[in-house]
């Protein structure tokens, strides 16, 4: 890396990798910092929502993401008892969007396909086993200091950006503060081959289903169906991956003849946090960086797309428009309050609808869904809420 670059973004996840190349095809140098030596091949999210595929479509990454993903057009809620409420069809909202569907595909094809397209660019690149240390700043640059296999290293930037995950160091180095709470739970990701809509007849492929211990949410990507629940907070790792456990949990969430193949399986805890701001100075934060919730909803990945495309927007108006650096607030208040009023409160409503243990609240609440799936204003606008297209457009209605 040459000592004078003019972006440096910090971590090269979804978000990264995004802005990196919205920069780089407006000629604007970028650097995007990576702690490990290659891009993690990890499963973690694998739900692109239709305004994302919509802004990444833009970028010409869409297509390559539906070659490799898995088209899903409906979302189903089920009760564990009762069997299936109420199904939606994105369809519904196809005059708001070029891909009225979910599209189930790993993050990390996203990351690869994005980091192999960067190579088109001779002023931008990933650099490998380069972990962002600290950062300082005056008015007119920042100093990143990083730590390589050959020693400590530093480069000046006009601007850095931390989209380096929920752990941020970026974020912590500047002392910005991660407000929220941690789950009193864990939840636990099991990926089995098997078709489950054969074993289930009818079984959506993103499917919600509610019960106030074992809820679950499933969803079908490209080479397996992921079931996702929750277990106590004090059950250890091995206790967790135990066969006959997760055999248990899984005949218990889908019987079938035969036991299930698990393939995968994966263990954490879950914060529902947003950062104190977005912007310090020359320093900002997007995607995780900024903002954590849970998982059920699929918002996380595709918030923070929504976060890297609207500053990165904004970043290549202040280098080829001439704006001035307010845009950088606006980014902040545009991005902020959807976190808190649209992604934070959408997750949480979702946790609760699906763990509720008052029976007669289940029921209203399944009455309520039913409704809704009969009426096709009502399910417009609930499509519009979950598929995260009312909150960009509420951001975008911010000044």
């Amino acid at each position: 890396m040459t000592n004078k670059t003019q972006i440096i973004i910090a971590g090269a996840g979804p978000v990264g990798c995004v802005v990196g190349l919205i920069l780089a095809r407006a000629g604007i140098s970028v650097t995007i910092l990576e702690t490990e030596n290659d891009l993690i091949p990890e499963l973690r999210a694998s739900t692109f929502h239709p305004p994302t595929l919509d802004m990444l479509d833009e970028l010409g990454v869409t297509p390559k993401l539906i070659d490799q993903g898995l088209i899903t057009p409906k979302i189903q809620y089920r009760d564990l008892e009762v069997g299936l409420v109420a199904e939606f069809d994105h369809a519904l909202i196809d005059d708001r969007t070029k891909h009225p569907y979910r599209l189930q595909c790993e993050q990390f094809k996203l990351t690869r396909i994005i980091a192999e397209m960067l190579k088109e660019f001779p002023h931008a690149e990933i650099s490998f086993d380069s972990k962002y240390v600290d950062a300082s700043q005056t008015d007119n640059a920042v100093r990143v200091f990083y730590e390589t296999p050959a020693g400590s290293e530093q480069v000046t930037c006009d601007y850095l950006i931390g989209a380096d995950g929920s752990r941020s160091e970026v974020r912590k180095s500047q002392k910005i503060e991660f407000q929220g709470f941690t789950y009193p739970e864990q939840f636990v990701t099991v990926s089995v081959p098997e078709d489950v809509d054969k074993i289930v007849p009818g079984m959506g492929h993103v499917c919600y289903i509610a019960h106030p211990t074992q809820w679950c949410a499933l969803i079908h990507a490209p080479d397996y169906w992921r079931f996702l629940f929750p277990i106590p907070m004090e059950t250890t790792k091995e206790e967790a991956f135990d066969d006959e456990f997760l055999e248990g949990r899984l005949q218990h969430l889908a019987p079938h003849q035969e036991r299930y193949a698990i393939q995968l399986r994966t263990l954490y805890g879950v914060n529902q946090r947003v950062a104190e701001t977005y912007r310090l100075g020359r320093i900002l934060l997007a995607g995780d960086s900024a903002h954590v919730n849970n998982p059920l909803g699929g918002m996380g990945m595709n918030g923070g797309i929504h976060d890297g495309v609207n500053l990165a927007d904004k970043l290549v108006r202040i280098y080829e428009g001439g704006e001035t650096e307010e845009l950088l607030n606006l980014y902040d208040r545009q991005r902020r309050p959807i976190a808190i009023e649209y992604v934070q409160a959408q997750t949480m409503r979702n946790k609760k609808n699906l763990e509720e243990t008052d029976p007669n609240i289940r029921r209203q609440r399944q009455d309520e869904l039913r409704d809704v799936a009969k009426n096709v204003e009502k399910s417009r606008e609930l499509l519009l809420q979950t598929s995260m297209i009312s909150g960009l457009e509420r951001s975008e209605a911010i000044t």
